[in-house]
């Protein structure tokens, strides 16, 4: 039953996250490479070498925001219930 309850606030806390990470990666955007917006794929302007890099810098940024909180809300549901939410 405790494992039902887990997954509506871990969908919460993964969107919590997202928009954490949106903007965690916005701000070090800012201060690495001293400009507002990363630029995306698809600009004209950009060199291989700058859209690649803000890619995997922003690839990094989620995966370690999504890492940090799905550990996090699993450790506080098995303090808060007594059962790790991965638990067969």
């Amino acid at each position: 039953m405790a494992k039902v309850v887990y997954r509506p606030l871990a969908l919460l806390t993964t969107a919590l996250g997202g928009l954490m990470a949106s903007w965690l990666f916005r701000s070090v955007w800012k201060v690495v490479a001293d400009e507002d917006e990363a630029p995306k794929s698809t600009d004209r302007d950009r060199s291989w070498r700058e859209v690649l890099t803000a890619a995997a810098l922003e690839g990094a940024v989620f995966g370690l925001v999504k890492a940090t909180v799905d550990r996090a809300g699993a450790k506080s549901f098995e303090k808060a219930t007594g059962t790790w939410p991965g638990d067969d």
